[in-house]
């Protein structure tokens, strides 16, 4: 059983993707005031949490409520992650999400799809339905997986200065075209899985 928390662990922190997300974040957080970028950033991974638990515990019931399945997820998030890439490519006024100077993200893009993206819900969906009677496990898997990649991305405000704004923007529009290819899986993953592609 212990093997089994672990590797679910490893698993969830791969899929979150800290390390990638990373210059993403500092690119949605380079438009916020430097004393507030912190704050944002911590109450952003807090609601991911809050998102990313409600779907271990419920996300098969909301989504069968809804009558969506998971590859909707996949494909909704597959969208929306290549239009954030693009506006990284081809910056626009208002950044990365289109706001306006100074004014912060709310649950939208940093929570969910940067942090609690399609990936990671239905991973947790898939978790909860295959081994029911582990959710302790899958908890302490997510808790786990969710602070490593937490104390990564708090780094974000830092690497900021590191880079300075031309190291940013050059950052930004790589990791846009990586996005690109990215998100257009996930379009492919979801139409696959819906049509039962191999």
């Amino acid at each position: 059983m212990a093997v089994d928390l672990w590797s679910a662990m490893l698993t969830l922190f791969l899929i979150m993707d800290p390390l990638g997300n990373l210059p993403i974040v500092v690119a949605i957080l380079k438009n916020i005031k430097a004393e507030r970028r912190m704050k944002v950033l911590v109450r952003e991974l807090l609601l991911s949490l809050v998102i990313l638990l409600l779907f271990l515990y419920g996300g098969q019931a909301f989504l069968s409520v809804l009558g969506v399945k998971e590859e909707a997820v996949s494909i909704a998030g597959g969208i929306i992650l290549f239009l954030i890439a693009l506006r990284m490519i081809f910056p626009q006024e208002g950044g990365v999400i289109g706001l306006k100077e100074g004014e912060e993200p709310f649950l939208f893009p940093l929570a969910v799809p940067m942090i609690a993206g399609p990936s990671i819900l239905a991973a947790l969906i898939l978790l909860a339905n295959q081994q029911p009677g582990q959710m302790l496990d899958w908890t302490l898997a997510l808790l786990g997986a969710w602070l490593i990649s937490s104390a990564i991305l708090l780094f974000a405000p830092a690497l900021h200065r590191i880079l300075g704004e031309r190291g940013l923007t050059a950052m930004e529009r790589l990791m846009g075209m990586i996005l690109v290819i990215i998100s257009v899986q996930m379009l492919l993953n979801g139409i696959g899985h819906y049509f039962k592609w191999d």
